[in-house]
């Protein structure tokens, strides 16, 4: 599957959005990962939070590339 991403189109009814055409519950699960990262870099009051989420990107296409099975 690729991913698309928002296009300021959002609609709720079914399954998907026709905006992005991503699943509801994919929408869901991104914001709520989202808010995780947020209120992660509050916790810990970073003033460079650019540079953890750069971090944490790498940290991730690093990962997916080591285990593309998975």
């Amino acid at each position: 599957m690729k991913f698309t991403p928002c296009a300021d189109q959002c609609t709720y009814d079914g399954t998907h959005c026709q905006g992005c055409g991503r699943s509801h519950v994919e929408i869901a699960g991104t914001k709520k990962l989202v808010a995780s990262f947020v209120e992660f870099i509050k916790a810990q009051d970073y003033e460079n939070s650019d540079e953890f989420i750069d971090m944490v990107s790498k940290k991730v296409r690093k990962k997916l590339l080591q285990n593309p099975s998975d």
